[in-house]
């Protein structure tokens, strides 16, 4: 009986492992070192574990359109900072600051995002490796203004 719950307690512990082996520090995927601001409009939001993702289509001053995902914190962490699902819906143009992927790719682990009405919203994730909250001064060239 005691080699069954060992078993059983062994296959649970295992389990509960998984999600964290997926989860990824910041400084693992997202470079510090590339600001990055990108006005564009909001293709979807996904409230999923262990992050958000913002979805937004930028088009460039030279005209290519890039779609953009954007991590965010966990759904739990957004909203005991005012979000909720609606917050940004699909077609609403944003502003959105945060740090690039080292790879280079379309993706991006937002700090804040500029609403249209001029309400911005925190979007970043805590993770280790990340800059602290109010480490960055966002908007503050007027750029993506509301």
């Amino acid at each position: 009986m005691r080699l069954n719950h060992v078993l059983i307690a062994t296959a649970l512990g295992a389990a509960a492992a998984l999600p964290a082996l997926a989860h990824h520090s910041f400084a693992a995927e997202f470079d510090v070192n590339r600001p990055i601001r990108l006005q564009g409009v909001v293709s979807r939001m996904e409230f999923s574990n262990p992050h958000s993702w913002l979805h937004i289509t930028v088009t460039t001053d030279t005209g290519e359109v890039q779609e953009w995902k954007v991590e965010g914190g966990a759904p739990n962490a957004l909203i005991r900072r005012g979000w909720n699902r609606n917050s940004i819906a699909a077609g609403t143009p944003v502003c959105v600051e945060g740090f690039q992927a080292r790879d280079g790719s379309f993706r991006a682990n937002g700090r804040e995002v500029r609403l249209p009405d001029g309400a911005s919203l925190f979007l970043g994730s805590t993770d280790l490796g990340a800059p602290p909250v109010g480490a960055d001064q966002v908007f503050e060239d007027g750029t993506c203004a509301g």
